[in-house]
């Protein structure tokens, strides 16, 4: 079984992997951002890789796709200021934490929604089966862990409002993979517009066909990336990344009560949310 105190540490009330040193995190606001950086932003398993890799492709020259702001250890930050822009940064954390300089510089940041039952379906199974994460031994173990925030990254509720309190601040894009998958050239659309790129309804055509959720799962197995240069830095296992994809696999996990305990838990904690009546679940 996997010691939950050497692969878990808090950090502002928030479980963090050890992955992420109590130095780096305490660190964050001394990076330097660049005016041109993107921020893309997610609680764990929302498909943050899946947008990574379109953003790559809708860009004509290179770009730089970090691994995750939050991972590794203090010496991370000068090695973030080594690498050429633009730079395409994964982030997992909440608002609070994100570097001061990111938001000083009005750097765009573009924020992908999953509904939180599908979520917690795939992160569970992300747990189960990476090493670098506590071993969970039930799914209903999990599930009052997910509720209660006690899983990696904290709470789902508490991240998606803290973004959502700046969703007006003029430099946030809130897209939702449930949208994506239904159609995936209207969300490309939004972000080539949110990003100031011109591009043919052709070009966005391939770029969906590239992007289908299929296709990059079929890429990333075949991938043999190094973990720590990747949007996915806890896992050298690149099947854990892209798992099934689907909408409304929760149902095969939630029990009639479980499923009603998460509802009234969700309308308490989302009542005020706008971004909440936009969430679907099939």
């Amino acid at each position: 079984m996997s010691n939950h105190s050497n692969l878990i540490h808090m950090f502002n009330g928030i479980p963090f992997t050890t992955r992420s040193s109590t130095e780096l995190l305490t660190s964050l606001d001394t990076f330097q951002a660049r005016e041109d950086d993107v921020l893309l932003v997610s609680y764990p398993k929302s498909g943050t890789h899946w947008l990574a890799e379109i953003i790559k492709k809708l860009y004509d020259s290179k770009v730089t796709l970090t691994s995750p702001l939050e991972f590794g250890e203090l010496s991370k930050l000068e090695e973030m200021k080594n690498l050429p822009s633009r730079r395409i940064i994964p982030t997992h954390l909440s608002y609070n934490m994100v570097p001061h300089d990111l938001k000083a510089k009005k750097c765009k940041s573009i924020y992908i929604v999953r509904n939180p039952k599908d979520t917690a379906v795939s992160l569970y199974h992300y747990y189960r089966d990476n090493p670098n994460l506590p071993t969970i031994e039930t799914w209903p173990a999990y599930f009052n862990m997910f509720l209660q925030g006690e899983v990696v990254c904290g709470s789902w509720f508490d991240h998606i409002l803290g973004w959502e309190e700046h969703r007006n601040d003029g430099t946030i894009l809130i897209l939702y993979y449930e949208s994506m998958k239904k159609n995936l050239p209207k969300s490309i659309r939004k972000i080539c517009s949110f990003l100031g790129l011109s591009i043919s309804d052709q070009e966005i055509n391939e770029v969906s066909r590239m992007s289908s959720f299929n296709e990059m799962k079929n890429n990333v197995e075949k991938e043999n990336h190094d973990p720590n240069h990747t949007v996915c830095a806890l896992t050298s296992n690149r099947k854990l990344i892209f798992r099934k994809g689907a909408v409304g696999d929760w149902k095969n996990h939630f029990s009639s009560k479980q499923n009603r305990l998460f509802d009234d838990v969700y309308k308490s904690k989302m009542e005020s949310s706008a971004l909440a009546t936009r969430i679907r679940y099939e």
